[in-house]
Formats: structure tokens, sequence, C-alpha cells
């Protein structure tokens, strides 16, 4: 479960990579020189990239720059989904976005694309409508997909960039840690309380350098991030026709008003409007 550098292969024919990975199973913490666009539908799940943690309802686009490390986007899901991927070199052209002036947009969006972004709105609907339909085209209509879609992103404003620094590969070679280790502990154990003594002892620190690493390197504590990930649990089974006082405790909260609380902070709106509007 320590980081991993994807050695990515494009399709055969092609100069990226188009396909619908399912690794919900799966924990891949993991980097890659090239850069990512993914397009994932979901009721609610994770997004981790960088430094950026939290959770995405319906859907969710974002694009990933070079040597940034993330997290499988259907990582833990626990209804059913689909999930779209585009990996691409930042020459996949070779040398056309210094020589052809009409790429200069979207050799801008690449340079953004270090801080991690996430696309909204009409923008995501329109690219994820061209994404699904990508597979049905032949390569050269795929490469004018590619471009067109690109060129949406490099010109909306419909963006947020997710980390306030590049937090690419550097950041994290020397890091020890292993993230795995820590999401597999919450996974098991955020209906109880876990414990942040036992899950520093099991990366080998002391608790107060694993609290100091866990904000380094998430720019959260580690209660936020397991109030966090209880919350988006929660979301799953209220869309499950739970009602709120059972989900609550199930996913361990001991105060319904609390939960209630924290979870229009985290989400805008109170669980009783989220599961209405969602059911």
């Amino acid at each position: 479960m320590k980081i991993k550098k994807e050695i990515v292969i494009t399709n055969p024919g092609q100069s990226f990579k188009l396909f619908t990975p399912r690794l919900k199973n799966y924990f891949y913490w993991h980097y890659h020189p090239e850069y990512e666009l993914v397009f994932v539908e979901a009721t609610t799940g994770i997004r981790h990239v960088g430094q950026h943690i939290s959770s995405f309802m319906g859907s969710d686009l974002v694009l990933i720059g070079s040597n940034i490390p993330h997290l499988n986007f259907d990582y833990g899901l626990k209804t059913a989904y689909h999930q779209v991927v585009i990996q691409l070199k930042e020459n996949f052209l070779g040398d056309a976005f210094d020589d052809i002036p009409e790429l200069k947009t979207i050799q801008l969006l690449f340079d953004k694309a270090s801080m991690g972004l996430s696309f909204t709105g009409t923008t995501k609907e329109t690219v994820a409508k061209k994404l699904k339909y990508m597979h049905k085209l032949g390569h050269f209509e795929q490469l004018l997909c590619l471009l067109e879609i690109l060129q949406i992103l490099a010109t909306s404003t419909e963006v947020t960039e997710l980390n306030e620094q590049d937090t690419s590969i550097k950041l994290f070679l020397n890091d020890k840690i292993r993230m795995g280790a820590i999401y597999k502990y919450i996974h098991a154990n955020y209906n109880e309380t876990p414990d942040v003594n036992k899950v520093a002892e099991s990366v080998h620190l002391s608790t107060p350098a694993f609290c100091r690493y866990f904000k380094k390197q998430t720019k959260m504590t580690f209660t936020e991030f397991v109030n966090q990930y209880k919350i988006t649990q929660a979301k799953t089974l209220l869309l499950q026709d739970k009602n709120i006082s059972e989900v609550c405790y199930e996913v361990g909260f001991e105060s319904l008003s609390y939960f209630n609380k924290l979870f229009k902070k985290l989400n805008g709106e109170n669980p009783s409007v989220f599961k209405k509007r969602y059911a």
C-alpha cells in the first residue's frame, strides 16, 4: 500500500490512453508523469488529489497534473458507478504546443493542472457526454474529440484548484508512511471511534509525530479526516432509504444534533434536505 508509480501504456495506434477502470476494492495511491482526466459517476465518493481530500456527489470531473499523487476515484464505492479515464503525456502531440498558436490555451491548462483541477456545471455535463461517446469513435476522431475537450476545459470558468501549491511526487517521495494503512484502519473502524494512538503505532510514529505528519500531508487533522469519511459513508446510507437517526449511529456518531451540524457544515445542507434532494 505504499505510493506506486504507474507505468502508462497508450492504446495501440494512439498517442493517449482511454479506458474505464474498475478498482473499487483496491487502494491505489499512485502517480505517473502523464496527465490524467477522470470522470466518474457515483452516488458519492472520495476525491484525494495531492494534499486535497474531499468527497463528491453524483459525478466528478478532475484534471490531474504530471506526477501528482492521487487515489483511485472509485475506491471503496458500494453502489453502482461508471468511470472514464484519459491519460496523456504533455507532449502527446510532439512540438505542436510550441509551434501552433491555437493550442496555447491548452498549454496553459496543463500548467494549471499541477494544482489538480475540478470542473463543475455545464462544463462537466458537456465533457461527460463527449467522454462517454469517445469509445465509439475511430482513433483519429477520438484525437479530435480529445482536443475539443481540452479546449473546453481550458476556456472554462467553472473550475476549482484543489491544492494551494504544486503537490507533485517530490513532496511525497521521502514519505515512509503508507497512506493505505491509514485508509484501511479508518475504513475498518469509522463506525466506532478510530484511535489516533493505534493508527500512529501502526505506522511506527509517536502520536504527536503522526498528527504533525498527517496535517502536513493532507491539510487536515486526523479527526477532521475521520469525520469527513463518516459523512461520506452516511450519504451513501441515506440514499439507501435509511432514516437519519439510524444512519447517524451506524456511522459512529453518538449525538444526532452533532451529526446534523457536521453534515451541514461539510455539505451546506442538513441530512433531511440532502435526502429529499437526491432520493
